[in-house]
């Protein structure tokens, strides 16, 4: 198994839509993906306060890159997402 953490920074005046798109559109959509076998959304804190993260654990790189692409190792992000998300970070590990 293989752990994918997504990591992003937000503009300060768009968390909001961040936070609705992410809980209504993103988590339920990636939920629905093969493979997939849990999904954790961290969301912002006092002392990060534009700061999002997704920690998903996938059974195999062969389901990760069906859902990513073959550049699965690049972080993405949705269409919905452009000119909101800042700065993206992505780490990948293999589960012990």
């Amino acid at each position: 198994m293989i752990i994918r953490i997504f990591r992003a920074i937000i503009y300060e005046e768009r968390v909001d839509e961040l936070r609705t798109f992410l809980t209504q559109t993103a988590l339920p959509l990636m939920r629905e993906q093969t493979g997939l076998v849990s999904i954790t959304a961290g969301l912002p804190r006092p002392e990060s306060p534009n700061e999002f993260c997704l920690v998903m654990v996938w059974d195999s790189v062969a389901s990760l890159a069906a859902f990513a692409g073959e550049d699965w190792q690049k972080p993405h992000i949705m269409p919905e997402e452009e000119g909101i998300v800042r700065d993206r970070f992505l780490h990948h590990f293999d589960m012990a």
